[in-house]
């Protein structure tokens, strides 16, 4: 699978072809680093000060991944893949050393759980190329990041770096991208950075930064009678939770669209208000088909909007990723989102981890197959695996029993 290798000590190039992001006459500009504050005063959450650090992170890394991605499409590459034949970026190790680099000097005593280590990085000589990309947008004042900076930073949060034991824990969860496929498909294909803090077992805030996430605008403004009834811009989204707090969304990048500078404010997210099965939107993984899924017998699925007939569901098609479907469900655009475990070896806490409480907050659900809540202590060592019964089961809460029933009547 197609992804790039990186010419050690290069420059990334600063031409790129025409820029992916934009859509119909929108324009996006980098925001700079976050001084929003956060659409709820300080002393009504307990973790504001961890969850605005964690906003001003993950912008950094989605301007990384974005820097990376223009490079990726500019350039000819060559096949990079994972022993699991996942496909692995230099964005994806170099997201993983920022946020752990940065956290850890605002948090030094509390361990990271993340996707990857520097092993790979190691093999295939992308070390300087991660420094690279990384000291471009670390905060590290004069201080020259080396090598072993950026690959301590990366086997932080890796395999074998913290053991928890069975007591309750206090941790951050990672991933770097979600959705790596995705990243290297071009501005189309979504995928996300998620980050999460679980304190004593119990996740507190989330925040996931999706660059390409396209924003529907429907109204009117008066400057130069500008309007733009139903104009998208990939304007890209941040999405932020806290426990008590709600879940709230803005846009990553500054957007334009023909004179008009789009509002940049917090947005409260919730889920969609869907009451039955037949009209409600699913997500599925890619990997999966509606036919492997249990209410596959009952209902058929489409992917046709204007056209769903009774005994019909809505396929939301989201490409690639978990974090990006659960982005779906908080935000109203998708109802349901289905995952089975009997088709993966295992299930990661990173993809799950800052969508559940996004997805909670905003009033949906997250269960396994026969309703009971996700253990994030499962795996009591490293707090790296999870073990739901049969499959993840992500909804807006309104039918969330009835799904169950059909599972399990299935």
């Amino acid at each position: 699978m197609d992804v790039l290798r990186y010419s050690v000590g290069s420059r990334f190039p600063k031409t790129h072809r025409r820029s992916s992001f934009r859509a119909f006459h929108c324009q996006c500009f980098f925001a700079k680093r976050s001084s929003l504050s956060l659409p709820f005063p300080e002393h009504n959450a307990k973790h504001y000060k961890e969850l605005q650090a964690a906003v001003n992170v993950v912008e950094s890394a989605c301007r990384l991944c974005v820097d990376v991605q223009k490079s990726l499409f500019s350039i000819d590459g060559k096949v990079v893949q994972k022993v699991d034949r996942t496909p692995v970026t230099v964005a994806d190790f170099g997201v993983q050393a920022l946020i752990s680099l940065e956290m850890s000097k605002l948090f030094p005593s509390i361990p990271l759980v993340a996707e990857e280590d520097s092993a790979f990085l190691r093999e295939n000589n992308l070390v300087d190329a991660v420094v690279e990309v990384v000291a471009d947008k670390s905060a590290s004042g004069d201080k020259q990041l080396s090598q072993d900076d950026v690959l301590k930073a990366i086997d932080r949060g890796g395999s074998d770096a913290y053991v928890f034991g069975s007591r309750p824990a206090t941790y951050w969860v990672l991933d770097p991208i979600d959705g790596t496929r995705g990243f290297v498909k071009g501005s189309e294909a979504l995928y996300v950075v998620g980050l999460a803090l679980v304190v004593e077992g119990e996740i507190v805030l989330g925040v996931m930064g999706c660059p390409n996430w396209q924003e529907e605008y429907s109204g009117k403004f008066t400057s130069n009678i500008q309007e733009y009834n139903n104009t998208a811009t990939r304007s890209g989204v941040i999405m932020i939770s806290h426990v008590g707090r709600g879940t709230w969304r803005k846009q990553l990048w500054n957007a334009q669209i023909g004179d008009v500078r789009m509002p940049q404010n917090w947005i409260r997210c919730f889920v969609d208000g869907h009451h039955l099965i037949h009209g409600a939107r699913f997500c599925i993984p890619e990997s999966q088909t509606w036919e492997s899924m249990p209410l596959s017998s009952q209902f058929n699925a489409t992917t046709d909007a204007e056209c769903v007939e009774e005994k019909q569901v809505l396929l939301v098609q989201t490409c690639c990723g978990s974090l990006c479907k659960y982005l779906m469900v908080a935000s109203g655009r998708a109802s349901v989102f289905f995952q089975s475990s009997k088709t993966q070896k295992t299930i990661k806490v990173w993809d799950h981890a800052v969508g559940i409480i996004c997805v909670h907050e905003a009033g949906g659900k997250v269960t396994d197959w026969r309703g009971s809540q996700l253990d994030l202590a499962a795996d009591k060592a490293e707090r790296r695996v999870i073990f739901p019964s049969s499959g993840i089961l992500v909804t807006n809460n309104s039918i969330h029993n009835q799904v169950l029933e059909m599972i399990s009547s299935s």
